[in-house]
C-alpha cells in the first residue's frame, strides 16, 4: 500500500542539472511514487539569483537562504548539484544534522573530503548517495559498491571526462591540432569558457580518487592521484600512436599492486590498442573497464555529462535513497576496511612511447640503447628516420616502472647526440 504523506527534498542548485532534476520530478511524479511507495514533493529550491525566471519551478519555492532550506526539520532528502566546496560542505553536514539524507553529484567535495562526509552521515544515521558524482548517467557507484561487492576488483580503467574525450577524438579522427579541437569543443558547448579542470586532468582525478575508494575499499583523496593533462598531446603523438596501431584518450586508472598489497590511482594521456573496448569510444562519450577475480572485465558505457543524463543517475539515488527511508534503515555507507597505502607513480610498472630528437650519424641508436639497458629498461621496438643532420628516433619498451624510465630519460639528456625529448607517453590497455 502506499503511503499518502509524501517524502520532502530540497533541490539546492537549480542550473543545467538541477533544473533537469525538478523536471524530471515534476513530470514523472507518478511513477517515482510508484517505484518509491510514497509521492515525492519539492519542498524547496536554494538558488543564487532568485529572479531568474526557471520554467516548471513555482516561484514560492524558490529561495536563496540555502542553510534555512537543510535546516527546515521536514525535509527527508537533500540533493546538492551546487559544485565546488563552500558552501556545499556546510550544508550537507547542516543537513545530515536536522534528519535528512543527502544525493550529491559533487566530485570535488567527495574526492576532497569523502571519508568526513561518510563519517557525518554515520553519525546521524542518514544516507549519502553519488552516482552522478563520476560518470553522468552511466550506473558506475552502484555496481561498485553492491553488484560486485562480494568479488575483488583489480583495475578501473576508464574515460571519466567527455570534454577530453571528444577533443583527442577530434584530434583523432581529423589530424586537427589541439587548439583547434579546444575551440571546436567550446564552440559546441563541450568545454567551459576556462577549460582547464577538464583538460589538465583535475576533474578525472577527483573521479577516480571515489573509484579507487570504493574499488579497494580503501580511503584514497584527491592529493593521492598523479595527475597529468593532455595539453602536450599534438597531431605528431597521434601519427606515432596509428603506426603502432593505437589511439590516444585521457584515461583514469586505478589498480592493485601485482601483489595486492597497495594501489594507486592515476589520470594522464596514454596510447591504447585499436582492439581495446575503450579505443572505439567517441565523442564526449564515457566507458570504464573493470576487471576483478570472478567476473573477469566489465565495460560500462554511456553519456557522462549534460543535465539529463547526470539527472538520470541523481533520480535513481533519490528514488534508492527515499525507499531507504520509507523502510527505516540507510544504504551501504563508506567501506574502507581494506585501508590500502597508496603508492605514488614511481612504483607505477607500464610500457612508454618514447620520441628523441637526435644526431643523425653512426652510433647513436647503440648508445641510447646503452642508457635504456644501464637503467634496466628493456626496448620492445625502434623506429628512427633522418635527414639533413637531424632525425627522429622512437622507442617503445617493454614494461617498467616510472622511477625507472625517469632515469633512463634523464641520462639520455646528458648525452650529446640526444637533441632533445620530443614526448613521453605511457601504453596502456594490454
Amino acid at each position: 500500500m502506499m503511503r499518502t504523506r509524501p517524502l520532502k527534498v530540497a533541490l539546492l542548485g537549480c542550473g543545467v542539472v538541477g533544473s533537469e532534476v525538478a523536471r524530471i520530478m515534476t513530470t514523472h511524479a507518478a511513477d517515482l511514487a510508484a517505484r518509491i511507495g510514497a509521492p515525492v514533493e519539492l519542498a524547496g529550491v536554494a538558488v543564487r539569483r532568485p529572479s531568474r525566471v526557471r520554467e516548471g519551478i513555482d516561484p514560492g519555492l524558490v529561495t536563496t537562504d540555502a542553510t534555512a532550506l537543510v535546516k527546515r526539520g521536514d525535509i527527508d532528502v537533500v540533493v546538492e548539484v551546487i559544485g565546488g566546496i563552500e558552501p556545499a560542505r556546510t550544508l550537507i553536514t547542516t543537513a545530515f544534522e536536522h534528519g535528512a539524507s543527502v544525493v550529491s553529484a559533487n566530485k570535488a567535495l567527495l574526492a576532497q573530503d569523502g571519508a568526513a562526509l561518510h563519517a557525518a552521515a554515520e553519525e546521524y544515521d542518514a544516507d549519502l548517495y553519488y552516482e552522478a558524482a563520476v560518470a553522468g548517467a552511466i550506473p558506475l557507484i552502484r555496481p561498485l559498491r553492491e553488484s560486485l561487492a562480494g568479488d575483488k576488483v583489480n583495475r578501473v580503467l576508464g574515460i571519466v571526462n567527455g570534454t577530453t574525450n571528444f577533443i583527442l577524438d577530434k584530434m583523432d579522427s581529423t589530424g586537427a591540432g589541439y587548439q583547434e579541437a579546444l575551440d571546436e569543443a567550446t564552440a559546441l558547448g563541450y568545454a567551459e569558457a576556462d577549460p582547464t579542470a577538464d583538460v589538465e586532468g583535475f576533474d578525472a582525478a577527483a573521479k577516480a580518487a571515489i573509484l579507487a575508494g570504493i574499488a579497494f575499499h580503501t580511503r584514497v583523496r584527491l592529493d593521492d592521484v598523479y595527475r597529468e593533462g593532455m595539453t602536450e598531446v599534438t597531431a605528431a603523438d597521434f601519427a606515432s600512436a596509428r603506426e603502432m596501431g593505437c589511439t590516444i584518450k585521457l584515461l583514469a586508472i586505478c589498480e592493485r599492486a601485482a601483489d595486492g598489497a597497495s594501489v594507486t590511482a592515476r589520470v594522464h594521456p596514454a596510447m591504447i590498442p585499436l582492439s581495446h573496448p575503450l579505443a572505439s569510444v567517441r565523442g564526449a562519450y564515457n566507458a570504464v573497464f573493470v576487471e576483478s577475480d570472478a567476473s573477469g572485465q566489465l565495460m560500462f558505457y554511456g553519456p557522462g555529462a549534460g543535465g539529463a543524463p547526470t539527472a538520470s543517475a541523481v533520480l535513481g539515488d533519490l528514488v534508492a535513497v527515499c525507499r531507504n527511508r520509507l523502510n527505516g534503515g540507510t544504504g551501504p555507507g563508506e567501506s574502507a576496511y581494506a585501508a590500502l597505502p597508496v603508492s605514488g607513480m614511481g612504483e607505477v610498472v607500464t610500457r612508454f612511447h618514447i620520441s628523441l630528437d637526435v644526431a643523425d650519424k653512426p652510433g647513436v641508436l647503440a648508445q641510447v640503447a646503452t642508457v635504456f639497458a644501464e637503467h634496466g629498461v628493456s626496448i620492445d621496438t625502434v623506429r628512427q628516420q633522418g635527414k639533413d643532420g637531424e632525425a627522429s628516433l622512437v622507442v617503445v619498451t617493454h614494461r617498467a616502472s616510472d622511477a625507472a624510465l625517469n632515469g633512463t630519460v634523464e641520462a639520455l639528456r646528458k648525452l650529446d647526440t640526444v637533441r632533445g625529448v620530443a614526448s613521453i607517453m605511457r601504453v596502456e590497455g594490454e
